[in-house]
């Protein structure tokens, strides 16, 4: 009995030795993954040239608290910009506002060409130039977008202009509001006008719509509610290295 109450030990810690062997091994695995596809990892460091995974919006909104951090994601990238000198007080203080300049990594315009928003707004801004608008115009319409049409980025204000409440994420340039895209045929692709319509302008919409939300904390939509029927809303609310984004 005894001879057969050991064996059954043995067996047992050599099946737990090989149970922490083989978790030990999917941690190497996982890890040495990860650290060659650093975009599907929520610890390791953004670089705009890596493709978009499940944490870069996550990524994105941390950049709100190092702005040098961001600057440098951007100079890496080769992103031309203007940093402004910091802009309002109290509750519309922001010091990170920087306008996008056309030219090196950044093709599109914008309209009008003194928007400045945060610079973790304009960090996905870019990449959803580079993975997002450029590949669907190009699949869906059959042309470049060469100018984006907005409402503006910072501005002191709370949710939607209201008198009191909460304040908007414009009141520190941490947002952008989207109307139109012109594309290089001539042709524009407007919210108001097209969302909705069953053509492929409003497909482009809805999967331009649906790319932003892996980029931004916040993305509204005409499918939100009639305020967001003629834009896009896009913020970068920090949601944390595991929060979901906002979608709708």
């Amino acid at each position: 009995m005894a001879s057969k109450y050991a064996r059954r030990r043995r067996k047992a810690r050599i099946k737990r030795l090989l149970q922490w062997a083989l978790l030990a091994a999917v941690l190497a695995f996982g890890w040495y993954y990860a650290e060659n596809n650093p975009e599907i990892a929520p610890w390791t460091q953004l670089n705009l040239a890596d493709p978009v995974g499940p944490f870069t919006v996550n990524k994105l909104g941390a950049l709100g608290h190092d702005n040098q951090k961001c600057t440098a994601l951007l100079d890496d990238a080769e992103v031309k910009y203007t940093a402004l000198p910091p802009q309002g007080q109290r509750e519309c203080h922001a010091d990170n506002l920087i306008r996008p300049n056309r030219g090196g990594a950044l093709a599109i315009r914008y309209q009008p060409s003194d928007v400045a928003p945060s610079c973790p707004v304009v960090a996905a801004m870019a990449l959803w130039e580079w993975r997002v608008l450029k590949p669907e115009a190009e699949r869906l319409l059959g042309s470049a977008v060469i100018r984006i049409r907005h409402y503006g980025s910072y501005s002191c204000r709370r949710v939607y202009g209201r008198s009191e409440g909460r304040w908007s994420q414009h009141a520190t340039g941490n947002a952008i509001d989207i109307a139109a895209f012109d594309l290089a045929d001539g042709r524009t692709v407007n919210i108001r006008r097209d969302w909705g319509k069953g053509t492929a302008k409003s497909e482009f919409l809805v999967s331009v719509r649906d790319g932003a939300c892996d980029l931004f904390g916040t993305v509204l939509s005409p499918d939100y509610n009639a305020a967001h029927a003629d834009h896009f809303h896009f913020d970068q609310t920090d949601r944390g290295l595991l929060g979901e984004a906002v979608c709708r």
